[in-house]
């Protein structure tokens, strides 16, 4: 990728420009995949439903309960045989287990819904991990590292976290709304149509306010997405922050990035805190009918006063289930917006696989010959950064790519290992093209050495032979002689067995010469520098020369090098200016012609007055 260009993603990724906000997709879509990704998990998740049912069930036949209990006791204090206290007891007990069981169910339950929750983040976030591996290198290009990183840990713990608490509460909140209505009907109809009647306002403004809330739930989570990306970014560079006195500029981005979080999410509570106070009033609205109804029917005769108490009960689980689902559609509403941003990314377009599927060429033991035939590639159709790339590598040649910032030379590298596809033309190992055969297998055929450097928590020998089987020990030491980090390993406690971690002072040299070994222990047959040596010192990068001039014997090399000292002795210098390739030869012919090279050469070495 040009360095301009890289520049400029920097540059949006740092204002939090990751990626564009888009309005938010269908509702119900995403609903859809949810359940789609949920259907492996049906069985627990289907028994965790059936005993919230049942335990909801179990809390609405209690009403009618309690109606018979306060029957027995009226009845009682104007009988002459009194209180039918046997009556009242096996009334008692019986309620007694009804909420026993009711409570145990409801814990079966709540553990199953959490079982389900995290088996099914857990698979999310495997999703997300593997298409990291298989969405192309564009995608990282336009999107920024916190942006993704915010969809495998915010994004997926808040849809697990809506399956977990909120899922099992809902179902059971409509089973209490539909059997309580049920009970109502059957108890007495007039006093059930008047608590209906006074719930009707509360389910639409409750819809009213779930299809005006949506957008802002999607947007919030588009806003931390960015803000994440932009803490990411600034904790990465803080030296860097410090050393340019940039730290009042990156508080004001922050500051704004926090407000854009801040004002979506007092939208979206906003309209969605709502839904609670609109719901207990129409919970309280409803007791006072029902009492006032319940009253004029009682002066009627019409019903006694157990009927009145079981209806108090009755409306209060009429009423709580409106709280619930209103309290639980604003998680719901949360969790599906950052459902879409999930599946957003899993949906991501990928490399294309499919065509790997039908090559068989394997290249197993590569001679080492690579050419470049009309190569021609563009990072979008509207700007062609390689116009027409030709060239002819041999076997064991020490080929450098020098250029301006610009050129296309790492861009030729990324091509190269298929980290893109070109736009037409040819690039052929040993003859066979790279089209016919898989990324896997040209990934195997190379070494890259690049400028970033990459070290995770692990032992020194662990970094050094990452994903290589069978490395002796003694492999490992002669290669870390060889590029000179021998000493600096033995001075770490427990030596090669010293584990690394970010919280250890280990220089950008000192790292760099880390992944130097790396790749000096595969033994691959073609080998890529990009610009390894920029962050090791004069004496060590002679060192580190020596012991590369000796690793690449036998072996086809590609060395992209801003300081053209470095690469004097390449057998082929490409010079690279707008996409093509300018000048070609070795040190000695580049000189002579006094051309572009030279000028690039002697720029180096001029003196400031």
């Amino acid at each position: 990728m040009p360095d301009e260009q890289k520049q400029v993603v920097r540059r949006n990724v740092g204002r939090g420009m990751g990626r564009v906000v888009e309005k938010p997709k269908n509702f119900k879509l995403t609903v859809k995949k949810i359940i789609k990704n949920l259907n492996l998990l049906k069985v627990p998740m289907g028994i965790a439903l059936v005993l919230s049912i049942i335990s909801s069930i179990f809390s609405i036949i209690s009403p009618n309960k309690l109606s018979e209990i306060t029957n027995t006791i009226e009845e009682g204090m104007y009988a002459q045989a009194g209180i039918d206290f046997a009556t009242l007891k096996d009334i008692s007990l019986f309620l007694l287990i009804v909420y026993m069981l009711s409570a145990i169910f409801s814990y079966i339950s709540n553990f199953l819904m959490a079982t389900v929750a995290n088996k099914f983040a857990k698979g999310l976030r495997t999703s997300i991990f593997k298409k990291i591996n298989k969405v192309p290198l564009k995608y990282f290009d336009s999107h920024s590292i916190g942006d993704t990183l915010s969809r495998v840990t915010n994004d997926v713990d808040t849809v697990g976290q809506m399956i977990s608490q909120n899922l099992g509460s809902l179902m059971s909140a409509v089973t209490q709304l539909i059997g309580s209505l049920i009970m109502m009907f059957i108890t007495n109809s007039t006093m059930a149509v008047t608590a209906v009647i006074s719930s009707l306002l509360g389910f639409s403004l409750m819809g009213l306010i779930l299809s005006k809330s949506q957008k802002y739930f999607k947007a919030r989570q588009e806003e931390l997405g960015k803000l994440n990306g932009y803490i990411e970014e600034i904790y990465s560079g803080h030296n860097v922050v410090k050393v340019y006195n940039g730290k009042k500029e990156a508080i004001q981005r922050f500051n704004a990035l926090n407000e854009s979080v801040f004002n979506c999410n007092m939208k979206s509570q906003f309209l969605s805190g709502l839904m609670q106070p609109i719901m207990g009033f129409v919970g309280n609205f409803s007791y006072v009918a029902v009492c006032v109804v319940g009253a004029l029917l009682t002066m009627n005769n019409s019903i006694n006063f157990g009927v009145i108490i079981a209806f108090i009960v009755y409306v209060r689980l009429f009423t709580n289930p409106l709280s619930q689902i209103a309290q639980g559609m604003t998680t719901v509403q949360s969790a599906v917006a950052a459902a879409e941003r999930v599946f957003e990314f899993i949906d991501e377009e990928e490399m294309s696989d499919e065509t790997d599927k039908n090559k068989t060429v394997d290249i197993k033991n590569a001679k080492g010959n690579i050419t470049f035939e009309h190569v021609k590639f563009g990072y979008n159709k509207d700007k062609v950064i390689i116009k027409d790339f030709n060239v002819d590598v041999k076997r064991g040649q020490k080929v450098a790519i020098v250029g301006p910032t610009g050129a296309g030379k790492t861009t030729m590298v990324n091509l190269l290992m298929k980290f893109y596809e070109i736009t037409s033309g040819d690039i052929k190992i040993d003859g066979v093209s790279i089209n016919d055969m898989t990324r896997e297998n040209v990934h195997k055929l190379f070494t890259m050495v690049l400028q970033d450097t990459w070290l995770f928590n692990g032992t020194v020998k662990e970094n050094i032979i990452f994903n290589r089987e069978n490395v002796s020990d003694e492999k490992v030491k002669e290669v870390c002689k060889n590029v000179g980090i021998d000493h600096f390993i033995n001075t770490l406690p427990n030596g090669y067995d010293f584990v690394l971690t970010d919280n250890d002072s280990v220089s950008a040299g000192q790292k760099q010469l880390l992944t130097i070994a790396r790749g000096m222990v595969d033994d691959a047959p073609f080998l890529i520098l990009d610009e390894a040596t920029s962050n090791v010192d004069t004496r060590t990068e002679e060192l580190v020369q020596k012991a590369m001039d000796k690793l690449i014997e036998g072996r086809t090399s590609f060395i992209i090098a801003h300081r053209l000292s470095t690469i004097k002795n390449a057998d082929i210098i490409l010079v690279m200016k707008d996409g093509n390739i300018i000048e070609q030869g070795n040190h000695d012919e580049l000189m002579a012609m006094n051309g572009f090279y030279t000028s690039l050469y002697n720029s180096q070495f001029e003196k400031i007055a």
